[in-house]
């Protein structure tokens, strides 16, 4: 089993996923944001690669994009940061970026190094379905990688069974079809998220897109097996605390 199967049978419920973009606040931040995370609570690593046009990011996300580019951060730069980061990060590490960037590096290329340094997944919301069956889900289960396709409450049912059926490691249910950071109140997307209950997928559920607090966290992990955080992170890493104490803060008040 990797990593994500092994968290996901030792922990069905309240597994939380959070974000962080790789080069922010600072270029060298990466890995004491990692360490942090996984010394405060946070079951999955979600490391965003900055893009110039995150189309599925916020406001917030994005100005963290904008920051990490400015300080100099590449997929290159990433991948020398983490180039011995199992030595301290025990807990599932995905990358969450765009095709372009990706293309640019050389898609094999991009699969082989993060293999190589220790990530357990992918998330690349503009990979369409049918580029990844018949390009690029090869290359990504040939470097032994996860790959997380994400659905909206507009998604049909039909979709939803072919992108979990070819997803692997969770399936990312996201809670509207705005951007990230959106207020959405919960209870609008319990008939969704019930409805997707009721498919009986094969991969874990994780719910994401306007979870920033304990209440909305909880929320989620009632119909999910858990939630995914990101904007409402990073600006608490935006306040000017430093990493530790305010990941400390943030995430006790999520999960206490």
């Amino acid at each position: 089993m990797n990593r994500l199967q092994l968290l996901f049978k030792n922990k069905s419920s309240r597994v939380l996923n959070v974000y962080c973009t790789a080069g922010y606040p600072h270029l060298d931040s990466t890995l004491n944001v990692m360490r942090a995370l996984q010394d405060h609570g946070a079951d999955i690593i979600e490391i965003g690669m900055p893009y110039s046009d995150p189309l599925a990011d916020g406001p917030v996300i994005q100005q963290s994009s904008s920051i990490a580019l400015g300080n100099g951060m590449t997929i290159k730069k990433l991948f020398e940061q983490l180039k011995d980061f199992r030595s301290t990060i025990r807990i599932p590490v995905v990358l969450m970026g765009y095709m372009n960037p990706v293309l640019q590096y050389g898609f094999e290329q991009f699969c082989a190094d993060a293999a190589d340094v220790g990530i357990d997944g992918l998330i690349i919301p503009d990979l369409p379905e049918y580029e990844f069956d018949t390009e690029y889900g090869p290359i990504i289960r040939q470097y032994g990688l996860d790959f997380i396709f994400l659905i909206t409450p507009e998604t049909s049912v039909e979709r939803v069974e072919k992108l979990d059926a070819n997803s692997s490691g969770f399936l990312y249910a996201v809670s509207s079809s705005s951007t990230t950071g959106s207020d959405k109140n919960m209870p609008d997307v319990k008939d969704y998220l019930k409805r997707i209950n009721n498919l009986g997928l094969r991969n874990p559920v994780l719910v994401g897109f306007g979870i920033r607090d304990k209440e909305s966290f909880e929320g989620a992990c009632a119909l999910a097996n858990g939630a995914i955080i990101g904007s409402a992170y990073i600006k608490a890493l935006g306040t000017g605390k430093n990493i530790e104490e305010a990941t400390k803060e943030f995430l006790n008040a999520v999960l206490k």
